[in-house]
């Protein structure tokens, strides 16, 4: 492996929301944080280069995007995700939740009916109904390994019966690591496409999929699929380069495109800043053997947490995610409600993890770990996880 991921950072002083809000949320801020989803790595060295020599510039006015900029996007979705889109398709904006946040004010009306699939992140919830839509939400269902899938018949009948308007897709799925197959995402796309219901897939993480694995694209699948959906993308949850803002929102149809640009042009939202101008294109260019070498890196962490807790903690399962850097850990064999998870897992084992509740239907007893860290920062957490539960007589 090139790249060394074991350097542990002190991130304290960097104004890192994974620690420094840590005590608003936990109520301490003494914990180990495993919560907020970025990485607790240096980003690629060729990015880092990079925004050295823009700010060795010394000069940071107003930017424009080069052609190069979309051009990086495009040719990076194409090598590894087999979708040919076009350049004109391509919208600048800071955020994914921003973008459906618009999307949903100005391709819907007050009081129309948008589904969701739990558990699943919590703004998916919260970006509807304080948009003044009607919530409706589809759990995802779970096989006899714990394995969470689509649940195609409450889905078609809640579409039906709500005369649902917009599907949120989350693919790959946070927190529960599902990479949708092409299989998948063909049959739920049939019914949206049957009920006229708009697909906005949010894939923030489809870079982050590992072997044996392969995000396939909504859109892709085909024609209709893709004149019916709206895609949002970006480099920064695969560069662990959240902090500079920056996504792409893909939209194949135009009037979908003219409506957003209209939305974005409202709040004046069209231009990079000139770190992420720059960090973006170089992420897509230069950056694909650092991204190689993470995945390499996080699945091996994922592994030592998925062999742990079979051989120290038995009663608590975790199914080894396809994609993401996230897993879901169910401690829900323990046979304690949510509150006292919590307790545990904060004045115990002192680590912050994100609730399971959080994310809605489905999460009851789960607790969400990122795992997109030193393999000591795992083992330590780990260890802390096994001991709290231990004095709590909740394992042998």
């Amino acid at each position: 492996m090139k790249h060394d991921f074991s350097k542990v950072i002190d991130r304290t002083n960097n104004y890192s929301a994974k620690w420094s809000e840590m005590g608003s949320k936990y109520g301490q801020d003494d914990l180990i944080p495993m919560w907020v989803a970025d990485m607790d790595f240096e980003t690629a060295p060729e990015i880092i280069e990079g925004l050295k020599e823009r700010l060795d510039q010394g000069i940071f006015g107003y930017t424009t995007r080069p052609e190069s900029y979309n051009n990086a996007i495009v040719d990076w979705v194409k090598r590894r995700h087999d979708w040919a889109i076009q350049s004109d398709w391509l919208m600048f904006s800071p955020g994914v939740i921003p973008s459906i946040s618009l999307i949903i004010r100005h391709m819907t009306s007050p009081g129309d009916k948008i589904i969701i699939q739990q558990p699943v992140y919590s703004p998916f919830a919260s970006v509807v109904s304080d948009n003044d839509r009607q919530l409706v939400v589809s759990a995802l269902k779970k096989d006899a390994s714990g394995k969470f899938e689509m649940d195609y018949d409450d889905f078609e009948n809640k579409v039906r019966t709500e005369k649902v308007k917009m599907f949120l897709l989350c693919s790959p799925h946070n927190p529960v690591g599902r990479v949708w197959s092409r299989e998948e995402l063909t049959r739920i796309g049939e019914i949206c496409m049957k009920y006229g219901v708009k697909v906005v897939a949010d894939e923030i993480h489809a870079d982050l999929v590992f072997k044996g694995h392969k995000h396939i694209p909504f859109a892709s699948i085909n024609g209709a699929f893709e004149q019916n959906s709206i895609t949002c993308i970006a480099p920064t949850k695969t560069f662990n380069i959240a902090g500079l803002q920056m996504s792409s929102v893909i939209l194949p149809n135009k009037n979908d495109y003219d409506a957003l640009e209209r939305a974005f042009t409202l709040i004046d939202i069209k231009r990079n800043n000139c770190f992420s101008l720059v960090a973006g294109e170089v992420a897509y260019n230069q950056g694909e053997s650092w991204m190689e070498d993470m995945l390499e890196y996080v699945e091996a962490n994922i592994d030592y947490v998925i062999d742990y807790v079979q051989v120290h903690m038995p009663k608590v399962k975790v199914l080894k995610p396809e994609g993401t850097y996230l897993a879901f850990m169910d401690f829900s064999e323990l046979g304690i409600g949510d509150e006292a998870l919590k307790e545990i897992m904060v004045s115990h084992a002192r680590v912050a993890l994100n609730e399971g509740i959080s994310f809605g239907l489905g999460g009851q007893g789960y607790q969400r770990i990122n795992l997109a860290c030193p393999k000591t920062t795992v083992i330590e957490v780990m260890d802390r996880i096994r001991a709290a539960l231990q004095v709590n007589q909740l394992i042998g």
